[in-house]
């Protein structure tokens, strides 16, 4: 069912964790106030060294292989958990994603492992770690999309999709960072810089970017500091960030994920999301965040003929460069010699919808960015925000601008009806986009690469991202999955799905299909550079 083949999961989670945690290449870092607070959380929270004969391959190991390991009784939340947070000590000083953990993260494991000794574990996320992006809310926790205007006092309550993750007894690792108000502050941003935690670096290469705005989320899965991560997209947020760290990220359809607590952009286009190292994890996180419980990512584990017969378009995307479109060539052929039919198509309107995106979302976050700040101590409105990063200079160390922030406090209000009609052909545009040509080829799904080869970080040049393929799926609020398909050089690139409105289930079988087929995943390896990108594999 596309996930990985089972693992041999002996010996001891010792405490360093023998080779799982210090067999990473030592490059130099500068660790900041994240790397702090991991060490003094990690080192306060774990109680003794766990038990022996608890080895796992943190890697590759998928949450059904756990919960099997956690019903036998061979391996509990309290190890797994301990590891996780040994790992974030010992790696996370190279990368910068984790921003802080939380100090009740083995209290919540214990209460894990109580129930699955009394068998009523409540599913199969209960005892898995989780990390959430810091625009999130989480109780007794900061939450802070990246700006020292909101790291005063935590929210005080959790985010709707916290309370799922909770109820359904998942722990709760800690808070990854982001590109600061998730990539809507500045003309010229710098992806997964932010005013709190600093720059996080893409672990395959460390002086390139993580790709934003959920550069935490991503980084840290690929550096394998927790099972699964929640990200949040408008347009690119996850996919981009998962297909240029290596790793599996899911934009549901709009609505099937609620955004209630989440610090917004625009309710027209937002969603949170599930993030992890194979499709399994991300459908089983899914399940949970939209209500479903284990139900709803059951088909995957069947794939009756896997990709045989499915019809699958493929967006080329040229202006991704040369390396990237024969990486797509390559894929097309794998796909098509497990049976699959692979037509190349284009979709209308991209023009036009680059046109008129930004313009509906700067009145739209007027709006929501007024609404949340009302229910956060900090500064109470747009123009507030405005104020305090012209006060603080900390928020200017990366790159000054707050462009967009000070075109959206001049925007059209929702109520005008200029914007209203550019919100509604954007809607129509988008979804006749993808539906007109799902139809005409008479295909199962939409593919295109999510990103190109992860380009160097500088906070003078900002982002290199012009990377279209999103923008569909996100404006017609459409379900979205990026897969690994291979590597250019030493860079991972993602393989992008797209299907029809809540055709999530759908999408999340056909790219476990095609993860199985590719199997592109591999380790980083935290190269402080690299030269020339070199040939794609």
């Amino acid at each position: 069912m596309g996930k990985q083949s089972a693992l041999v999961l002996m010996a001891a989670v010792a405490v360093g964790l023998g080779s799982l945690v210090t067999g990473v290449p030592g490059v130099p870092g500068v660790p900041g106030v994240r790397a702090q607070a991991a060490e003094r959380d990690a080192g306060a929270s774990p109680p003794d060294a766990p038990p022996p004969a608890l080895r796992v391959d943190l890697d590759r190991v998928t949450i059904p292989e756990l919960q099997a390991r956690m019903a036998d009784g061979s391996l509990t939340s309290s190890a797994l958990t301990a590891a996780y947070l040994r790992r974030i000590a010992t790696v996370d000083p190279r990368i910068n994603a984790v921003l802080r953990t939380d100090p009740t993260a083995m209290r919540q494991a214990a209460a894990s492992d109580a129930r699955h000794r009394r068998g009523s574990a409540r599913g199969p996320l209960d005892g898995i770690p989780v990390l959430l992006k810091d625009n999130i809310d989480t109780r007794g926790m900061p939450t802070t999309a990246g700006s020292l205007a909101l790291a005063g006092s935590p929210p005080h309550t959790d985010a709707a999709l916290v309370t799922r993750l909770r109820d359904a007894g998942a722990v709760i690792l800690g808070k990854t960072n982001l590109s600061e108000w998730a990539n809507f502050r500045a003309a010229k941003p710098t992806s997964g810089w932010s005013a709190v935690g600093g720059q996080t670096r893409n672990p395959y290469v460390l002086d390139r970017n993580p790709c934003g705005s959920s550069a935490g989320s991503a980084a840290a899965l690929a550096a394998s500091l927790a099972q699964v991560a929640i990200g949040t997209e408008t347009d690119g947020s996850i996919v981009c960030p998962a297909g240029m760290n290596g790793v599996v990220g899911h934009k549901p359809s709009l609505g099937l994920v609620s955004g209630a607590g989440v610090v917004p952009i625009s309710a027209e286009q937002d969603t949170a999301g599930p993030m992890a190292r194979n499709v399994t994890d991300a459908a089983l996180t899914l399940a949970v965040l939209r209500g479903d419980g284990a139900a709803f990512p059951a088909g995957l584990t069947q794939q009756p003929g896997g990709l045989r017969g499915k019809r699958i378009g493929l967006w080329r995307l040229p202006s991704l460069g040369p390396e990237v479109d024969t990486l797509m060539t390559r894929t097309a052929e794998k796909l098509r010699d497990a049976g699959a039919v692979v037509v190349e198509v284009t979709p209308p309107y991209q023009e036009r919808l680059a046109q008129l995106e930004y313009p509906a979302l700067l009145s739209e976050f007027h709006r929501d960015i007024d609404a949340y700040l009302a229910t956060r101590e900090g500064p109470r409105d747009l123009a507030g925000l405005i104020a305090f990063n012209r006060a603080h200079a900390a928020e200017r160390t990366c790159f000054a601008g707050q462009e967009l922030f000070e075109q959206a406090l001049a925007a059209p209000p929702v109520t005008d009806p200029g914007y209203r009609a550019v919100r509604a052909e954007l809607k129509d545009l988008s979804r006749r986009s993808l539906d007109e040509t799902m139809a005409a080829h008479r295909l199962d799904a939409i593919t295109a690469p999510a990103n190109p080869p992860a380009w160097t970080t500088d906070c003078a040049r900002g982002d290199n991202d012009v990377i279209p393929s999103s923008t569909p799926a996100a404006v017609a609020g459409y379900p979205s999955l990026s897969v690994p398909a291979g590597f250019v050089g030493e860079l991972p690139v993602g393989l992008l799905l797209m299907a029809g409105d809540r055709q999530d289930a759908e999408l999340l079988s056909l790219g476990a299909a095609v993860e199985n087929r590719l199997k592109a995943w591999r380790a980083p390896r935290y190269l402080p550079t690299t030269g020339s990108s070199g040939a794609s594999t």
